[in-house]
């Protein structure tokens, strides 16, 4: 055939890319195929036969060629038999040419039979490589950068996965103990190179299902698709250390069993003495070792003999020092000699003597049944226990006696405890069961049954054991009345309550859930004055009349101190609750006679009505109930209120309140007006009093009325009354020097006079400011001082020994008189701004004027000064003036406003 016509260049080009080579061109318009000389040598093919069969060949490629691009290039492996009908693999590469508009192939043929039977001979290397991989009982995974990649077979049964999917891309550490992971990494880490191999080592295996599978590992630093990997070879060698175990339990076994246990030759000479032997014999090991058997056991013993009659003989042995020893003794043929097994059964002799003598005496009951199911053995217990005779039980059934279960339900006899291990073999520990008696008591048993010898097969022969716990069981019961009922009352307790009030108690019920929370009036007034022993009967008597003046239906609990809960399920509405309610009282205010004392009682009671379907659980309904008590008590003494949301939002704002206002001092939130007080005769205002103000970073402005008894309430009165104090008298200290003659009046609250630490702040305060305490008015009000007469004189007297002056506020708004004063160190009267504003009322205004006269003129008569409160206009002003009294203060006169805005230039 013609040489191929192509450009030398592509002609290179090609036959270097493939090496040695044939050029062959295509003309794809004519199909005029030519190629240069080799070919026949190149395909193997006869001469006759190359144009055809070459065509064949490339003509996959002319095909694809026909629609591609100029320039692109073909490859195409063909096998080719030769004529001498051997098979080469020829590869076709090409390229698409174009020359004055003809397009051509242009390539070269080359033979890569070698190459492909190299390539061929890699991938069945490759197959019997995975092959063994998989089949290997060993697990490998591969891992890279701290992924698995791949795991075989026995990998996946190790963590106990379904398919390799549970493992591929799951990180490697996830398979790893946490205790064998950090040794893991520092090894792997040293795996620098290629084949590099790590020791072998222990590690603990973390299964999918929890477990944890201990094997032998192996890393070995390799490739995955060209990246660092390591490959990791695991060995389940749990087997193994179980064995190890197990050897390790049969050695402790030789050491520790209570049978002597003997090795000797075959002539008799001993090789191995357990501790054991020592203890029975007398004879140590280093003395029994090398020594006839017979001269360490005291008789004739010849371990052929006994294995000639069975190899299990009894035998008469003495110890080292002539005590005579019943044995067994087992033998059994080793390689090189006997083992022999010799049981010292004299104990057990002397046990099986005690044991009758012990049975009798013990005080728990013990019963023996037959694999038939009749009594054998009856103890002295047992009899005194059920209130059996031995005589006429033995050869009864064991269903002689009715068993009930710990509910009180009848136990089929075919369920007894003797039935179920009598039939399985399976023992009972510490079942509680109640017997009838012959006499018609019961007594509750703790009772176990066992197999008397499990190896004698079904049915067995059963021992019971069984003590009389029936005085335990209503000590338990007493236990359990008291963790649920209040000790006094006998009524439930809060967890009981709280536990009826549940939403599932609710669920499905008809009609709704009433809950009164019942607080008794004035109850500490009982206590503090008859005594708590008076009190606890009133209660006692209380809770019976709750009981009784409700429905059987109802639960009528003590929730502690002197508060109850009445909690009524199937309530058709709130008229029935508060009917409810009314007859409570009614029941509480009947006299109640306790130690010849005729007592009056009543309560402030709290509702909420609660629905099925309400989400409330028990703890927040009580809670609900308790704070529609305390609004009932709002109202006066002996009246009852239902629950509102705006009950809980006012408790949740008190309970913000509260929790802020001990950090409002130090975060700048509470700051002080000042009032002036005017000197009726001057007109000059002589002193200031200073009222504390809140600044709530969310509520804006809190009333003093509003945050100073939650402060008294929550013993944060002395924290903000010294703050206070503090922080009038510096601001005081800048107004004396425009105002030399200045004064400075401060609220003090009546549990400020409780303690001590008032006269030490007023102390402090004064003396670190340098502010004269002549210059500082202390103002208690009048309920304050007779709360506690004697208390609030000795801290009077205390405060006026420091030099401080004290008025009494809102003079006339309680009961005390100014006799009772004139006992205290006081300087000043204020008098409440009721009696100011009545100046006001001309039908009231001679009645008012009289009685301002009057306090005045006493006031006067004991040396003290008398400053009117509330003077709103100026004939209010005036009239005081004529009445003599000597200073005044109120809006008329100037309103309450910071240090820095305050005029006093009237």
């Amino acid at each position: 055939m013609a040489e191929a016509d192509a450009s030398p260049e592509l002609l290179v080009d090609l036959a270097l890319s493939v090496g040695a080579a044939v050029a062959w061109s295509l003309d794809l318009a004519t199909d005029e195929l030519t190629w240069t000389t080799g070919m026949a040598e190149m395909t193997g093919l006869a001469a006759d036969a190359l144009h055809d069969r070459v065509s064949a060949l490339v003509a996959p490629l002319a095909l694809t060629a026909r629609s591609a691009p100029v320039w692109e290039e073909f490859d195409l492996e063909q096998p080719c038999e030769g004529a001498d009908g051997t098979v080469r693999w020829l590869q076709f590469r090409a390229r698409l040419t174009s020359h004055e508009g003809r397009r051509r192939l242009v390539g070269v043929v080359t033979n890569v039979t070698g190459r492909r039977t190299e390539r061929q001979e890699l991938s069945d290397l490759t197959d019997r490589y995975r092959l063994l991989v998989d089949l290997s009982p060993d697990g490998i995974v591969v891992h890279e950068a701290g992924t698995l990649v791949y795991a075989n077979p026995a990998a996946v049964r190790f963590v106990r996965a379904s398919s390799t999917a549970d493992l591929i891309g799951r990180p490697i550490t996830d398979f790893v103990h946490t205790d064998s992971v950090a040794a893991m990494l520092e090894r792997i880490a040293e795996l620098t190179e290629p084949g590099a191999v790590t020791e072998t080592t222990e590690v603990a295996l973390q299964r999918l299902d929890g477990g944890v599978l201990d094997i032998e590992s192996v890393s070995v630093r390799t490739t995955w698709e060209g990246r660092p990997a390591y490959q990791v070879i695991m060995r389940d060698v749990s087997a193994q250390k179980a064995a190890a175990a197990a050897l390790h339990y049969q050695a402790a076994l030789v050491a520790h069993v209570s049978d002597a246990l003997v090795a000797t030759t075959a002539t008799g000479t001993v090789t191995s003495w357990n501790p054991a032997a020592e203890s029975i014999y007398g004879h140590c090991a280093a003395e029994a070792i090398g020594r006839p058997i017979e001269e360490l056991v005291g008789a004739a013993l010849d371990p052929a003999t006994v294995l000639e009659v069975g190899g299990v003989a009894q035998a008469d042995h003495r110890d080292a020092s002539g005590r005579p020893l019943a044995v067994r003794v087992s033998v059994a043929r080793m390689p090189d000699g006997y083992v022999l097994i010799c049981a010292d059964e004299t104990a057990r002799r002397r046990a099986e003597q005690y044991f009758t003598t012990v049975v009798a005496a013990i005080e728990e009951g013990v019963i023996v049944i037959a694999s038939n199911g009749e009594v054998e053995s009856v103890n002295p217990a047992a009899e005194r226990i059920l209130g059996i005779n031995e005589k006429e039980t033995l050869g009864a059934p064991s269903s002689l006696a009715e068993l009930y279960d710990e509910d009180g339900t009848r136990i089929p006899p075919e369920r007894y405890p003797t039935v179920h291990t009598r039939t399985t073999g399976e023992p009972r520990n510490g079942q509680i069961v109640c017997a009838a008696r012959p006499d018609g008591t019961r007594v509750w048993m703790s009772m176990s049954c066992r197999a008397l010898n499990p190896d004698e097969g079904l049915p067995a022969t059963v021992v019971i054991s069984f003590s009389d716990i029936t005085e335990r069981r209503m000590i338990e019961g007493r236990r359990e009345h008291e963790a649920t009922h209040d000790a006094l009352t006998g009524l439930v307790n809060r967890t009981v309550a709280i536990e009826q009030l549940s939403h599932a108690n609710r669920v499905g019920r008809s009609g709704a859930t009433a809950v009164l929370f019942i607080d008794l009036d004035k109850f500490k007034v009982i206590n503090d004055s008859l005594g708590h022993s008076v009190g606890d009967k009133v209660l006692q008597i209380v809770g019976e009349r709750l009981r009784d003046g409700t429905r059987r239906s109802d639960v009528v609990g003590r929730l502690g101190g002197d508060e109850f809960a009445v909690i009524s399920h199937g309530v058709a509405s709130a008229d029935s609750a508060q009917g409810l309610a009314a007859h409570i009282r009614a029941e509480l205010n009947r006299p109640v006679v306790v130690d010849g004392r005729s007592l009056h009682l009543d309560a402030s009671i709290g509702i909420v009505i609660a629905g099925p379907d309400d989400p409330r659980d028990g703890e927040a309904l009580l809670s609900d109930a308790d704070l529609a008590m305390y609004h009932a008590k709002t109202q006066g003494r002996g009246q009852h209120a239902f629950f509102d949301v705006e009950l809980r939002e006012r408790s949740q704002r008190r309970m913000r309140l509260e929790q802020d206002l001990r950090a409002a001092p130090r975060e700048g939130q509470l700051w002080l007006a000042y009032q002036p007080i005017v000197d009726l005769r001057s007109g000059r205002a002589t002193a200031v009093e200073g009222l504390a103000r809140w600044t709530h970073p969310r509520f804006g402005s809190i009333s003093p009325g509003e945050f100073i008894p939650l402060a008294e309430e929550s013993d944060l009165i002395n924290l903000l009354g010294e703050h206070v104090l503090r922080v009038a008298i510096a601001e005081i200290i800048e107004l004396r020097a425009r105002h030399p003659d200045l004064g400075l009046t401060v609220n003090v609250s009546v549990r400020q006079l409780d303690h001590d630490r008032l006269v030490r702040a007023v102390g402090a305060a004064t003396e670190a400011t340098g502010l004269p305490t002549g210059a500082l008015c202390l103002e208690i009000t009048e309920s304050a001082i007779m709360r506690d007469p004697v208390s609030a004189a000795r801290t009077l007297n205390a405060l006026r020994e420091l030099g401080a002056r004290l008025a009494i506020d809102d003079f006339g708004t309680g009961y005390s008189s100014l006799a009772q004063l004139l006992t205290l160190p006081l300087d000043m009267l204020k008098i409440d701004q009721t009696f100011t504003a009545r100046l006001g009322d001309a039908a009231d205004f001679k009645n008012a004027e009289a009685i301002l006269r009057s306090i005045i003129a006493m006031a006067h008569a004991v040396d003290l000064s008398v400053v009117a409160e509330g003077v709103e206009n100026s004939r209010q002003f005036e009239v005081l003036r004529e009445l003599e009294c000597d200073a005044a203060q109120g809006f008329y006169l100037g309103r309450p406003v910071p240090a820095g805005s305050l005029n006093l230039a009237l």
